[in-house]
């Protein structure tokens, strides 16, 4: 009787352990294909000209060719988390747009594109610049929320976090942070609620700006989508793009002082 039973539980766990390893394996793929389609602007922002050089190796980094012109004694980083399952470039537009602005803008991949299984992405793209003497990190949803740990637990490496659509996890409490924060969030947005957001105030500093873009959802704080479960928008990518990049640079300025 023992020995018919050993026989059969080996005869699920010879069936069970590749049904396992299948749905493993095809979680994985899922989770590594990124949602939403890349839109044309994402393509084209990934080219260099005579005032970005964009380079594609361990990060999509953007370096402008003329000098910083947010501030004359100092050079400012941007470092941007992307959205869960969001493809790195589809955040390229914005990179670009800050370059051309005079700042260095970097853009980390993340494995099977969630911040989550690398919060602390930043450090290595830190020590790869040590030119940069202040460094604003922002993200974008779960990169926001990855961002807001990375800034947390390395107040000494950040002195700007921008979150598009995301609010610090629980247990981050940025409430007595100096920290620059820009806080943004489309009225449309159908994944990351305003009354979410609202609710993060009490870990953020008291100075912390929050944004309410009337009109925006929450794929177009990227070039991609559309995304399942988003609303639909009530102004252009272009219009939210603009609303986002302004307050980026005001961001950049209000830490460098």
């Amino acid at each position: 009787m023992r020995l018919r039973r050993s026989q059969n539980l080996l005869r699920l766990a010879a069936i069970g352990l590749p049904a396992a390893l299948l749905i493993l394996v095809v979680g994985l793929v899922w989770l590594g294909r990124p949602v939403g389609a890349l839109l044309p602007a994402a393509e084209s922002a990934l080219v260099s000209d005579s005032t970005v050089l964009v380079k594609r190796d361990a990060w999509l980094s953007f370096e402008p060719t003329e000098p910083d012109k947010q501030t004359s004694d100092s050079v400012a980083g941007f470092i941007f988390y992307p959205g869960g399952r969001v493809a790195p470039e589809a955040y390229a537009p914005l990179a670009r747009a800050l370059a051309e602005n005079g700042v260095l803008a970097v853009i980390t991949p993340m494995p099977l594109n969630l911040a989550i299984l690398n919060p602390d992405a930043a450090a290595a793209v830190i020590a790869a610049f040590p030119r940069v003497d202040r460094w604003i990190i922002g993200g974008h949803s779960l990169g926001g929320v990855m961002a807001a740990r990375f800034a947390y637990h390395h107040s000494d490496l950040a002195a700007g976090l921008l979150l598009l659509a995301a609010y610090p996890e629980a247990q981050i409490d940025l409430s007595q942070s100096e920290l620059a924060v820009t806080v943004m969030v489309g009225d449309r947005d159908g994944l990351t609620t305003v009354p979410e957001i609202e609710a993060s105030f009490v870990r953020l500093p008291p100075h912390a700006r929050n944004i309410l873009i009337a009109g925006g959802n929450h794929a177009q704080f990227g070039w991609y989508g559309p995304q399942s479960g988003d609303l639909p928008a009530g102004i252009s990518r272009l219009d939210q793009h603009e609303q986002m990049l302004q307050a980026a640079l005001s961001l950049i300025r209000e830490a460098g002082n």
